[in-house]
């Protein structure tokens, strides 16, 4: 806890200052965020940061790889499931956004079985990721075959939304965007899927 301690005393010296009139705000309004991000639980991808947000303004969904599982109506244990949800119909947000990234070790995983072996719980969630391992089975090269299959995850997330009734009844209606956004760890570039020619833009 040290180093977490070091951190939040440099926090409220610093930043809690400056914002403590929005936390005030936030504290007694509730929040109300635009954006859910749906995003690998990456330390090195984190989507406040990325995205230079404030307090309040983001509902951030972390997972391994950052999948969307397709939409189950039994009554198990489901995560990312139930703070879709709540980020749909409680929080009413306008826009979802599935954020990848290079290097991911859940897509790293998928491509490799062994990397899961042991890991109680991951093989059967990496194992969302069998459509995306199929239209890459083409690609030979590794390293090409990996950043394909990270942007085909986001894809597939993109997918599995829409197979949530509330989310396809709101966008549907024009109350709710989906979007598809990839970071790259080494390079800081963020690449937006376009959705007319279905290929990842770099942002400028």
């Amino acid at each position: 806890m040290k180093r977490l301690i070091e951190g939040y005393r440099a926090f409220k010296s610093g930043r809690w200052p400056e914002e403590r009139a929005h936390y005030e705000e936030l504290a007694h309004k509730g929040q109300s965020p635009e954006y859910l991000i749906i995003a690998c639980s990456d330390s090195r991808a984190d989507p406040a940061t990325i995205f230079h947000a404030r307090p309040g303004e983001l509902f951030v969904v972390r997972n391994v790889a950052g999948i969307v599982p397709p939409f189950e109506s039994d009554s198990g244990h489901r995560g990312t499931s139930a703070a879709l949800a709540f980020a749909v119909m409680a929080l009413k947000v306008s826009n979802i956004v599935v954020l990848g990234h290079a290097q991911c070790g859940g897509v790293a995983a998928a491509l490799d079985g062994k990397l899961a072996a042991g890991v109680p719980f991951l093989s059967a969630w990496i194992g969302l990721l069998e459509p995306a391992l199929e239209h890459s089975a083409h690609i030979h090269d590794h390293a090409k075959r990996h950043e394909a299959m990270e942007r085909d995850c986001i894809r597939l997330s993109l997918e599995n939304l829409m197979t949530f009734p509330f989310v396809a009844e709101r966008v549907r209606a024009g109350l709710l965007k989906l979007d598809g956004a990839r970071f790259g760890i080494a390079d800081g570039r963020l690449e937006i899927l376009d959705k007319a020619s279905d290929a990842f833009v770099t942002v400028e």
